[in-house]
């Protein structure tokens, strides 16, 4: 028996080069690790619409995504183009940005993210660490906290950090709001035992 099903994808890219291995990594990391939560043998590629998410000051992320998406063999991108979305959000709080300004800037970033949750309504999230994920991801666990909306969110730990998680891991893991949390080193995951290791994703 098959299960059929699917889901929105909601991608939340990193910042400038990160995404050039960010992109393709999630191609592999659904034939290695989404089996874990749902079942074997799923392929990216089966699942539409796939929307794509990066930072307001980040361009290069959506172009890498638009030509990872384009890349695709035709008997694999089985998708129109209707079925891809990109957007841009507000960041909550730019590099240098003084923590003053910073609270009305993150006011704002929760509002824009909130909106674009209601609109797309995803049922998967995938996102690495860049910081413009923790106000998608918080809305998407107060969704399902209050049973409005359930959302499955996916996080995998930047292939740079080796011993400590970084600031959007960290919060991710300690709330217990990724349902799944990957990390690409053995020894990481053995300081974060809630952790799955399943190899190098990028």
């Amino acid at each position: 028996m098959h299960l059929r099903f699917t889901p929105n994808r909601l991608v939340i890219l990193s910042n400038g080069s990160r995404a050039v291995c960010f992109v393709p990594m999630w191609q592999t990391f659904s034939q290695r690790s989404f089996t874990l939560f749902y079942y074997s043998h799923c392929s990216w590629f089966r699942y539409t619409p796939r929307f794509y998410i990066a930072a307001a000051t980040d361009n290069m992320s959506l172009q890498k995504a638009r030509s990872f998406e384009h890349s695709l063999p035709d008997k694999l991108l089985a998708v129109k183009e209707d079925s891809l979305r990109f957007s841009q959000i507000y960041r909550s709080r730019e590099v240098g940005q003084s923590y003053v300004t910073s609270v009305w800037t993150t006011i704002v970033a929760i509002v824009h993210a909130l909106w674009l949750m209601i609109r797309i309504r995803p049922q998967v999230i995938l996102c690495n660490g860049p910081g413009t994920c923790i106000p998608l991801c918080v809305i998407a666990f107060l969704f399902k906290v209050l049973g409005i909306r359930w959302s499955s969110i996916f996080y995998v730990e930047s292939v740079a950090r080796v011993k400590k998680l970084s600031l959007s891991g960290l919060l991710l893991y300690n709330l217990r709001m990724a349902d799944q949390f990957f990390v690409q080193w053995p020894q990481l995951q053995k300081n974060y035992p809630r952790a799955h290791y399943v190899g190098c994703l990028m």
